[in-house]
């Protein structure tokens, strides 16, 4: 799509169509990259046990660190590449492209290898008890050498999406997703081989993800003429690459800070059936926000465009609108978690203990779910209008600010509960000092905009 009628659609079609639009995509993306990690609990849980999904419980904070990586480098380089681009310059565009699959390669590379060396300890410090670190350690051993192909898909799929080729960039993590789910029970029901397998067949299907990425380029179908020599590290162009990534990077580095403290609490007050539990509880998580990421996404072009367009009143519309869309979607898992909790939990596990420990406290923690979506598109309304302050503040109020305290505070008087309790607190004290925010800013928007 050229850049006028691009312009066109931004600024004058309807927004819920326009929203629609921009949103689903990103939607399908997040929610198929989400949906893969639930197949492999599943997997797992069925075919292994409490103790397999407790194992890769404990290696998830790890494999964020890894997502962390590929999502600072990807959309630090998304952005300089956009803009590049929109200037014309379509070889320093293709140098930023080939920089961040060597600069993603080097750091997952070296994660990988310092992961290696210190595995156990670790596992240890990311809060694995006895019984758990076995499966600990044959999942994470076997994801690490991995890591390069696993960050530089996730690299490329912001990369890809910046030259403006979001289906070609969906397809990207729909054939990662889709072979993950065929492997899966292959390698764990087939071969006998746990949660061994599912780790290797995470790592193949990535190889192909990384794979299609290199054809991609190869076969010119890219509007960046990425070539051997794109490879050659620009040092003049890393650092902003890194700095506008940065905030990408810490909201990660907080979700794997906040699972390592969760784990380490966990094993202090329960055992590893209520890591097993919070396991799956998490992925659930995961996967419930996704659509929500999807709609800020779409949401947040619309907003940034017409704020720079200085059309006050379609950008007071754009966050409403979101707002609703991602408030009843949020009620629609919530009705079903709080209706059905035992059939969506017997989904990963026939063991009973864990089904009554995991439907309870899965109630306990989704109970606020439909908050989470208006203070994603708080913050990321912030984002779009350029205010980097209260974007920051407010992305990290629920996880960093709010929720971490409360999970360390609460279970000293109430135990394993204190720790399901802590999520619907931290989801109404972000969202009430999201919406505070917000009806400020949105008030003195009105006043400009009249």
């Amino acid at each position: 799509m050229s850049e006028q009628p691009r312009a066109h659609m931004l600024a004058s079609e309807p927004i819920p169509a326009l929203l629609l639009k921009m949103a689903v995509p990103a939607m399908i993306a997040m929610g198929v990259n989400a949906l893969y990690n639930l197949v492999d609990t599943i997997y797992i849980g069925r075919g292994v046990g409490p103790e397999g999904i407790g194992g890769i419980s404990i290696a998830f904070p790890f494999q964020i660190l890894i997502l962390a990586i590929a999502l600072m480098v990807g959309m630090g380089s998304a952005s300089l590449i956009s803009r590049l681009m929109g200037r014309g310059d379509y070889d320093t565009a293709a140098q930023v492209a080939g920089n961040a699959a060597v600069v993603t390669v080097t750091l997952a590379g070296l994660l990988a290898v310092c992961g290696a060396i210190f595995l156990e300890p670790l596992l240890r410090l990311m809060g694995a008890p006895d019984s758990l670190l076995p499966y600990a350690h044959d999942y994470l051993s076997t994801i690490l050498p991995g890591a390069p192909f696993i960050g530089t898909a996730i690299t490329f799929n912001h990369v890809i999406r910046a030259e403006g080729k979001a289906r070609t960039s969906m397809t990207l993590m729909l054939v990662g997703a889709g072979m993950n789910i065929i492997l899966d029970p292959v390698f764990i029901f087939g071969l006998q081989m746990g949660v061994r397998g599912a780790a290797l067949a995470t790592v193949i299907s990535q190889f192909i993800s990384f794979l299609f990425v290199v054809s991609f380029y190869a076969s010119g179908r890219s509007a960046l003429p990425v070539r051997l020599r794109h490879l050659r590290v620009r040092f003049d162009l890393i650092p902003e690459v890194l700095a506008v990534g940065l905030a990408a990077f810490v909201r990660q580095f907080g979700q794997s800070f906040f699972i390592i403290i969760t784990n380490n609490v966990l094993r202090s007050f329960g055992d590893e059936l209520a890591i097993a539990a919070f396991g799956v509880i998490n992925k659930l998580l995961l996967f419930s926000t996704m659509p929500l990421v999807g709609i800020a996404h779409g949401f947040q072009p619309i907003a940034g465009f017409n704020f720079g367009a200085g059309n006050i009143e379609r950008v007071r519309k754009a966050v409403r609108t979101a707002n609703l869309a991602a408030v009843s979607i949020s009620i629609t898992y919530f009705v079903t978690i709080m209706f059905f909790p035992r059939t969506i939990f017997g989904i990963f596990t026939t063991d009973a203990a864990l089904l009554n420990l995991g439907s309870r406290a899965m109630q306990i923690v989704m109970v606020a779910i439909p908050l989470v979506g208006m203070q994603l598109i708080g913050s990321t309304f912030f984002q779009a209008i350029g205010k980097a302050w209260p974007a920051l503040i407010l992305s990290m109020s629920r996880q960093m600010i709010v929720l971490i305290p409360l999970v360390v505070i609460l279970p000293r008087f109430l135990g394993t509960t204190g720790v399901w309790l802590s999520f619907p607190l931290a989801d109404l004290v972000a969202m009430s000092i999201t919406v505070i925010w917000l009806r400020r800013e949105m008030r003195f928007l009105h006043i400009i905009g009249s």
